[in-house]
């Protein structure tokens, strides 16, 4: 099938490979434009996707616009029997998503409609879910709310973090797309509405939802812990009373002995065990001062050792 492929990130690159290596004529891809790196900011860095793209051999587009006529324009050159989208991190105009026969799809990471929105695998460990998975839907002028044509869904590990869960929904979604554009070549796919009562939303991350709230319980930081890894992450000022960014614990299931909730109970080559509101312990295992790298909680005691 002539497929116009659009999307920027990592989680995008299998769905891209999946449909080049089953045989799709990818025609073009659309991402989003490079991105200043480096310390001084003044080198660009093309996105995962327009790298997988080039070495490819696919033609590479970069609109900063989709509603000024210039991207349709492309599109239509390009004349793709169906478009597939998946990170793109862009709304498509409706003109856009009526342009090609077959219609525009989107890799969607949640099983929909819960999780709609730009977050859907941070909300889903922070919310301690323990399954998730990759939708793929038609797209609808609504943001994530077209018809569902296919779900595969995967387990989500207690103590597995958004990192891993990523890459596996990456792989999951690549796998998944390929079926399902067989199926929309054969004729044979099915579209089922979602039910709009079980809808949730999986809105962007900000610095705001950084901050550990001690008198919550073991198990909602340690999600919240997980769900926010590699950022913003989870940060607290009970150490010496700086702000450090928490980027590892664990459960101990200890009892925190009637200590109240953010009291530093121990620390030592383990980690820093800390109660938490529900009366349980949970140990910080890797941190990051200001001014610092990301280390153990071990190594940071050397250099900043707590008063018990």
């Amino acid at each position: 099938m002539r497929i116009v492929f659009m999307g920027t990130p990592e989680f995008a690159v299998p769905s891209l490979e999946g449909l080049i290596q089953a045989g799709h004529q990818v025609c073009g891809v659309f991402c989003q434009p490079d991105k200043p790196v480096g310390r001084h900011q003044n080198k660009l860095q093309a996105p995962p996707v327009k790298q997988t793209a080039v070495k490819h051999g696919i033609p590479v587009f970069q609109p900063t616009k989709l509603r000024d006529g210039t991207a349709l324009e492309q599109l239509k050159e390009l004349d793709p029997e169906l478009i597939v989208v998946a990170a793109y991190g862009r709304i498509l105009p409706d003109d856009i998503l009526a342009l090609p026969p077959k219609g525009c799809i989107n890799v969607h990471s949640s099983l929909l409609p819960k999780y709609r929105g730009a977050a859907p695998i941070n909300w889903a460990v922070i919310n301690g879910e323990e399954e998730t998975g990759v939708t793929i839907m038609d797209m609808a002028t609504e943001l994530d709310a077209g018809d569902i044509i296919a779900q595969a869904s995967t387990p989500i590990d207690p103590d597995e973090t958004v990192e891993t869960l990523h890459d596996r929904l990456a792989a999951l979604g690549g796998e998944l797309l390929v079926k399902t554009v067989a199926d929309l070549a054969a004729g044979t796919a099915s579209r089922t509405p979602q039910d709009e009562s079980q809808v949730t939303f999986a809105p962007l991350l900000s610095r705001a939802l950084s901050p550990i709230d001690w008198n919550k319980s073991a198990r909602d930081i340690h999600n919240q812990v997980r769900g926010l890894v590699p950022w913003p992450a989870t940060s607290t000022d009970i150490l010496n009373g700086e702000t450090v960014k928490v980027f590892a614990v664990q459960e101990t299931g200890e009892s925190a002995g009637g200590k109240a909730p953010g009291a530093v109970l121990s620390a030592g080559k383990e980690g820093i065990a800390v109660a938490c509101g529900d009366g349980k312990v949970l140990r910080i295992t890797e941190l990051q001062a200001p001014g610092s790298r990301r280390m153990s909680a071990a190594a940071y005691l050397l250099g900043h050792p707590l008063s018990l």
